[in-house]
């Protein structure tokens, strides 16, 4: 099996799956051996996520890459909107928060700092509207519940009754869109 060895100080081997290439992060001190022993006892996980990834890889194909302007369209568009829900969603929440940014990111639809500043991606704004106020539901509550605990979940449910569909609208449809991204 092909992949890209990364050697750092870490202290475990792993095994990610980036742009659809196996890439083996290891410890500097790991011999070739333990690492192919790595890859034989993690093979099912790595050939799974493979075909996954070659499979959002192809849906992709099927949409043109976002250009330099579209991301700026995007970003303008999320400064107008996301706000918004954000504004909406807080009191009945009951949490305030600090400054909002947009971003154009490959691997998160949305964050929270500690000192309750958000941000979420201008992606967003080529799903649907009930997974944008999904995504800011989620974000709002970790001014809670900094964590993914059962209160976690059981807030943003209160909050959001839906919220459990617009996640898997995105498990299914985010890694096509964040592809579109070069």
């Amino acid at each position: 099996m092909e992949y890209k060895l990364i050697r750092s100080k870490r202290r475990t081997l792993a095994a990610q799956i980036v742009h659809g290439e196996l890439v083996i992060r290891a410890p500097f001190y790991a011999t070739t051996r333990e690492i192919d022993t790595f890859i034989a006892n993690n093979r099912k996980w790595i050939e799974t996520h493979l075909a996954k990834a070659r499979e959002i890889e192809k849906r992709a194909k099927s949409y043109r890459t976002l250009t330099e302007e579209d991301i700026k369209a995007l970003a303008a568009k999320a400064k107008k909107i996301i706000p918004e829900r954000v504004k909406y969603y807080a009191p009945l929440i009951g949490v305030t928060y600090g400054r909002i940014s947009i971003r154009a990111q490959r691997t998160r639809w949305g964050s929270c700092s500690a000192k309750g500043n958000l941000n979420f991606n201008c992606l967003l704004m080529l799903t649907p509207p009930e997974v944008i106020d999904s995504v800011v539901v989620h974000e709002l509550c970790h001014r809670k519940e900094m964590n993914h605990s059962q209160r976690f979940y059981a807030e943003v449910l209160r909050v959001f009754p839906n919220y459990e569909k617009c996640h898997k609208w995105l498990k299914k449809n985010g890694p096509v869109l964040m592809a579109m991204i070069e």
